[in-house]
């Protein structure tokens, strides 16, 4: 399949009634594991599950030529469509987007970082405008804003009045979906929803928020799961770990991965 018309199947998962579920991958493997694991439609990566594998921390500290190249190899792991966590953009946004559809990303996500909402606006338009003349008219940008997530210590209603007016000017700039990630309650969602559209917010699956069932009735496009996946596994081996070091064995239950 090209890229555009990778592009374009990832777009219609986003725009069908059925939520789209993504648990974040980080390197090759987790990709496989993922990819093989029945109802899985996508991939997508998490640049802070990435940057911590390559021994970086989050927040745009790891060489964009390293993310680009993991990236990479997660593509080439999957028959599935790939969409990357690229963080803010490395710098420069539309370049960033177009060394990753050449390895073979045809979605992203890029953050607002709360930069001024017109400026933010043009960095997704151009960024739609570099995937378009890559021949990706369909690329799926996930139009991350930090409203929330840098808005922790601000007045709820205020944080989202600032969410709604960032999200809205993103989709009119061409993003096919705006990221949201929060603990949102039910409410919250639906006021999103209302003011996005159906099939055009994207959230984050963290503890307290609605079960994905209700979210999918909501209207919501997407769920991914960020670095708690990594954790999740990280947990797994920190716990045989500790078995080991009371002198027990392998789990009985264990499944062994070929």
């Amino acid at each position: 399949m090209t890229a555009s018309s990778r592009a374009t199947d990832l777009l219609a998962l986003h725009r069908a009634p059925e939520i789209l579920t993504v648990v974040n991958v980080w390197d090759a493997i987790s990709a496989e594991v993922v990819t093989e694991t029945d109802g899985t439609k996508a991939l997508a990566t998490a640049s802070h599950s990435i940057a911590a594998t390559l021994g970086y921390p989050d927040g745009e500290n790891i060489p964009v030529a390293e993310m680009i190249d993991m990236c990479r190899r997660i593509v080439e792991a999957t028959d599935l469509p790939v969409t990357a966590d690229l963080e803010g953009g490395y710098g420069d946004a539309p370049d960033t987007i177009r060394r990753a559809i050449a390895v073979g990303v045809v979605g992203a996500n890029i953050e607002d970082q709360m930069k001024p909402v017109a400026e933010a606006a043009a960095q997704v338009e151009a960024i739609m405008a570099a995937a378009a003349a890559e021949g990706v008219p369909d690329f799926v940008l996930n139009a991350r804003t930090d409203a929330f997530h840098l808005g922790r210590d601000r007045d709820r209603v205020e944080v989202m009045a600032a969410a709604l007016e960032r999200g809205k000017a993103y989709l009119d700039a061409g993003a096919p979906v705006v990221f949201v990630p929060a603990i949102l309650t039910e409410d919250e969602i639906v006021t999103l929803v209302d003011a996005f559209g159906p099939q055009r917010l994207s959230t984050i699956a963290i503890p307290g928020t609605p079960s994905l069932a209700r979210q999918q009735e909501l209207g919501v496009a997407r769920v991914s799961f960020g670095p708690l996946s990594q954790n999740v596994a990280l947990t797994a081996l920190q716990e045989l770990v500790e078995e080991v070091q009371r002198g027990g064995g392998v789990p009985k239950n264990l499944r062994i991965l070929n």
